[in-house]
């Protein structure tokens, strides 16, 4: 595990990507959520929400039927002026699509940082070879589609720019940038569902872990020091770190030289157990 792109404590490449999941799954419960919003339908109001020359039973009846050919239950909004001209759903909506989109784009961030190298980098994992990457570097191989992914992230981000300033220029009784509101929003789905199935298919379900890798960066790194703490407490593990570091030594060789540890003594503390937190 890293943190601020340094060395942190131990964990799994299962954890991790079980955190990948989770960060990204959790917003389909809020897109369900805020997508009721959208079914809210001001129609019976006419020009500005007060009904002026609509038909007694209008309303109710056209809801009805919307609902019917379109298969989605609508709802007449409780506030038919207040619908005409506030276009809050929309930014609600928008923000949750611009959510998932940053998420995955951290995301995808994270798996390109994980796949770098392939010597020189982190290396922890592989992602599956989608093109030839340079016409100039031979046998270089690039992280494209997540890279793909980056892009979409950015427009919807942008997209979501657009809804938010359109939601805020109407003016009174009438928001009249509906069209451009609309158009964003239809395009940031239509994104996001290609560029997550593109990743699902041309990337996650390929990924292979590199199990050498990771044992030779947790032999060699000084993160395992932590879990000598309760057997030579933090300032001794501390000094053990920096010798270790300026000798190019592991931890396990600075410890048995200087006889602070037995090696059955180390071996039991980093056991898999202790070097994840004891889970």
């Amino acid at each position: 595990g890293r943190t601020q792109l340094m060395d942190a404590v131990p964990m799994t490449m299962g954890s991790e990507f079980r955190a990948f999941a989770i960060t990204v799954g959790e917003d389909v419960d809020r897109l369900k959520e805020f997508a009721n919003l959208l079914r809210e339908v001001n129609l019976g109001g006419t020009a500005i929400g007060t009904g002026i020359n609509t038909p007694t039973g209008y309303s109710a009846l056209v809801i009805r039927y919307l609902s019917e050919i379109s298969g989605v239950p609508m709802v007449p909004a409780a506030d038919l002026i207040e619908a005409t001209s506030d276009l809050g759903a929309f930014i609600t909506f928008s923000g949750v699509l611009k959510r998932i989109a940053v998420k995955l784009s951290k995301t995808c961030n994270d798996l390109r940082l994980l796949n770098s190298g392939p010597r020189a980098g982190l290396g922890e994992i592989r992602l599956p070879a989608v093109q030839a990457g340079s016409s100039i570097m031979p046998g270089k191989v690039n992280p494209v589609i997540p890279e793909v992914v980056n892009q979409i992230a950015y427009q919807v981000i942008g997209n979501d720019l657009t809804v938010t300033l359109a939601a805020e220029a109407g003016q009174l009784q009438l928001n009249a940038m509906e069209p451009v509101i609309v158009l964003n929003i239809l395009q940031s789905m239509r994104m996001l569902m290609r560029g997550m199935e593109t990743l699902r298919t041309k990337c996650i379900e390929g990924i292979e872990v590199d199990r050498d890798r990771c044992r030779e960066l947790l032999d060699g790194s000084l993160i395992t020091v932590t879990a000598l703490n309760p057997f030579i407490g933090y300032a001794e593990a501390s000094r053990v770190a920096k010798v270790a570091l300026k000798s190019r030594r592991s931890i396990r060789e600075v410890v048995l030289a200087e006889g602070l540890m037995t090696a059955e003594q180390l071996d039991a503390a980093f056991a898999t157990r202790n070097l994840l937190g004891g889970k």
